[in-house]
C-alpha cells in the first residue's frame, strides 16, 4: 500500500510526458488504444502502454514486458556476399515480433484474461501492410546477428559496432530491429531512431568504398513527376542524394532480396531513374537504349548475375550480362582521367588474360566478356577467324595489325586520318561501339554502349556486308578516315597510277570486305571476307605486304582475276 501513490505519481508524469511531445507513442501508430492516429486501433481499450506494456506479471524478456511471444520459425536473409551469422530472431527483435509477423493477435496480452477487442474485427496488421513481415524475412534487413569487430574486418565495408547514440546494438552486441528503430518515437517515420535524409542511418554502419564521391551520394536531381515513380517508399525524399541508399535498395519488403533491391528484375532498379525522368539539369534516358535492334541483353535473365563473380560463366545458362556487370553503382563517379566515372570500381581483364579487382581503362572491362568468354558466331566471315577481342588488340607479332585501342598503332603511313587523330593517336572500344543517338553522333541520347539501332552496337553505319562503301554505308570507318582521299590523291595506287581505293568503292566493295576493324594477323588489317573474297586457281585468297604502300594479292573478287596483283 506504500508504493501506491508514487506509482500513481509515476503513472501520471509518464502521461503527462508522453502527451507532451508530438515525437510520443501518444501520437504513433503504436498507439493501438482508442486514442490512437492510426486505422488499427481498440474498440474500446483506453490505455495506451498495455499493448506493450504491464507493471505486473510482466515477462521477464524486456522491462514490463506484456506480450506472448510468436512461435513463428523464420526464413531468414541471406546472400552470397554477407558475412554475419545470422539465426532466428532474439531479444528486442523477437518482441517487435510479436506484433510484425502477424501471428499473434495484437490485442492478445499477459495482462488481460480475454484478448483487447480491435476495431472492425481486425486481429493482426494488414497482410497488405509493410509494417506485416509476415515469417519471411528474407526480404528485409537483417536482424538478431552479432555486430562486432570481426565482422567488421570480414566485411571490410562496415563502419566499427555503433555502441552509443540513437542507432546501437543490444547490450549482447548484436544487430536488432531497435537499433534503427526508436519504437516511443514516430518523428522521422516509421520509428526510424535518426532522420534518414541522405540515408544517415544506413551510413552509420555501411561504409561502402567509393561511396563518398558517387553521383547517387551527391547528385542533386530531382524527378519529374511522371510514371514510374522513383522513389515509392520514401515520398518525403525528393531529390537522388536525399534518397542516397534508397535510390536502389528497400530495407523491408525489397523485391530483390539478395542484397535487398527495390526490384527483383536487376535492370528495373536502375531504369527507375536511368529513364529520362530524372531532371534538373536533364538527364539521359538510358532505358531507351535497351529498345533497339542491337543491345547488351540485360532483359533474357534474372537473379543469374551475382556480385561475388570474378569472371562471368562463359557459356550455358549462367552467361548473361547485368548493368552491374559494367557499373558498380557505389562508384558512379564524374569522369576523371582516360577512364569514364560510371566504370569506376569494376572487375575487368588485362591484356594477358589476367582477372583484375578494378579496371583502369575502359577495354579491361570489354574484354571481361569479349576476350576469352564463348560468344556467338562471328558477323563476317573471315580467313583468319578470332573472336578474342583481347588477342586481336594485342601488339604480339611484327606484322600484325590492330585499331590502337591498348597501344599506338604501328603503321606510321596512314594518310587518311582525319584531324585530331594521328598515327600516335589511341581510340577506345566506345569509339565504335555506342548508342547511335549518343552525343558523339550530334545526338540527345546516352554515351555507351547500352544498345543502337545499328549492329553490333555500333555509333554510325558499318555495312557488314558486300555493298558500296560511302559516307552514308560506312560513317564509322569515315568518322575517322577522310573518304576524300579515296580518290586519286589515294597513295596507294596501281601501276598505272589509279587509286586503288577508289577502284574498289565504285565497284561496290564493303570495307569489311578486306578489312577487320579490330585486328588482323597481316599488316592494314586485311583478313578478307571469305564470302566476298575467293580463292582463285585453287590458291589464296591471300595478301602479301612488300614494303611501304607497295602489297601483292592473289584472289577472286566481284569477278576480278588477282594472280597476282600488285600495287
Amino acid at each position: 500500500m506504500k508504493l501506491t501513490r508514487p506509482i500513481i505519481f509515476l503513472a501520471a508524469t509518464l502521461a503527462g510526458l508522453l502527451a507532451a511531445s508530438a515525437a510520443s507513442v501518444v501520437n504513433s501508430k503504436h498507439n493501438l488504444s482508442t486514442s490512437g492516429p492510426g486505422a488499427v486501433i481498440a474498440s474500446t481499450e483506453t490505455e495506451i502502454c498495455i499493448f506493450c506494456h504491464t507493471p505486473h506479471n510482466s515477462s521477464t524478456q524486456a522491462p514490463l514486458w506484456n506480450r506472448f511471444d510468436s512461435g513463428a520459425s523464420y526464413t531468414l536473409y541471406s546472400s552470397t556476399t554477407t558475412k554475419a551469422v545470422i539465426g532466428q530472431p532474439t531479444g528486442a527483435s523477437k518482441l517487435c515480433l510479436g506484433c510484425h509477423d502477424g501471428t499473434v493477435a495484437l490485442g492478445m496480452v499477459r495482462s488481460r484474461a480475454a484478448n483487447i477487442a480491435m476495431r472492425n474485427g481486425v486481429t493482426t496488421l494488414p497482410g497488405t501492410s509493410a509494417a506485416n513481415l509476415g515469417t519471411d524475412l528474407s526480404d528485409d534487413h537483417p536482424i538478431s546477428f552479432p555486430y562486432n569487430s570481426a565482422l567488421v574486418s570480414a566485411n571490410g565495408q562496415l563502419n566499427s559496432p555503433p555502441t552509443t547514440g540513437k542507432v546501437h546494438v543490444d547490450p549482447n552486441g548484436s544487430l536488432q530491429c531497435t537499433s534503427c528503430h526508436e519504437p516511443h518515437d514516430p518523428q522521422y517515420g516509421s520509428f526510424l531512431a535518426v532522420d534518414n535524409t541522405a540515408s544517415a542511418l544506413c551510413v552509420t554502419c555501411h561504409n561502402m568504398t567509393y561511396w563518398s564521391q558517387t553521383s547517387h551520394k551527391t547528385s542533386t536531381k530531382t524527378w519529374n513527376g511522371t510514371a514510374p515513380n522513383p522513389w515509392p517508399h520514401t515520398t518525403n525524399l525528393t531529390t537522388v542524394a536525399a534518397n542516397a541508399c534508397e535510390n536502389c535498395h528497400d530495407p523491408h519488403g525489397a523485391g530483390g532480396k539478395s542484397r535487398l533491391m527495390n526490384y527483383s528484375a536487376e535492370e528495373q532498379n536502375c531504369y527507375s531513374c536511368h529513364n529520362g525522368n530524372i531532371v534538373s539539369p536533364a538527364t539521359k534516358n538510358v532505358q531507351a537504349d535497351f529498345s533497339k535492334a542491337s543491345v547488351h541483353p540485360i532483359t533474357l535473365t534474372i537473379g543469374v548475375h551475382d556480385a561475388t563473380e570474378i569472371t562471368l560463366v562463359p557459356s550455358g545458362t549462367g552467361h548473361h550480362v547485368e548493368c552491374e556487370d559494367c557499373h558498380n553503382p557505389h562508384a558512379a563517379y564524374p569522369a576523371t582521367g582516360t577512364l569514364p566515372g560510371g566504370l569506376t570500381g569494376v572487375r575487368g581483364v588485362d591484356i594477358t588474360g589476367g582477372n583484375l579487382p578494378t579496371i583502369s581503362h575502359e577495354y579491361e572491362l570489354c574484354f571481361r566478356c569479349h576476350a576469352d568468354t564463348a560468344k556467338g558466331p562471328a558477323r563476317v566471315t573471315r580467313k583468319f577467324p578470332n573472336l578474342n577481342t583481347r588477342q586481336e588488340f594485342q601488339n604480339s607479332t611484327g606484322t600484325n595489325s590492330f585499331h590502337p585501342v591498348i597501344v599506338a598503332g604501328r603503321n606510321s603511313d596512314v594518310p587518311s586520318l582525319k584531324s585530331p587523330w594521328t598515327i600516335a593517336s589511341k581510340t577506345g572500344c566506345t569509339d565504335c561501339h555506342n548508342s547511335d543517338t549518343s552525343p558523339a553522333t550530334g545526338g540527345t541520347g546516352a554515351n555507351g554502349p547500352h544498345g543502337s539501332a545499328i549492329t553490333p552496337i555500333l555509333e554510325r553505319a558499318m555495312n557488314l556486308t558486300d555493298t558500296r562503301s560511302t559516307t552514308t554505308t560506312a560513317a564509322l570507318c569515315f568518322k575517322c578516315h577522310n573518304f576524300n582521299w579515296a580518290n586519286n590523291t589515294d597513295p596507294f595506287q596501281s601501276s598505272g597510277g589509279d587509286s586503288l581505293h577508289n577502284q574498289h568503292l565504285a565497284k561496290n566493295v564493303s570495307c569489311t570486305s578486306c578489312h577487320d576493324p579490330h585486328g588482323s594477323p597481316q599488316p592494314h588489317l586485311i583478313n578478307f571476307d571469305t564470302t566476298v573474297v575467293r580463292a582463285i586457281g585453287g590458291v589464296g585468297p591471300s595478301y602479301t605486304w612488300t614494303g611501304v604502300r607497295h602489297g601483292t594479292c592473289t584472289l577472286l573478287c566481284h569477278g576480278e582475276d588477282h594472280t597476282p596483283k600488285s600495287y
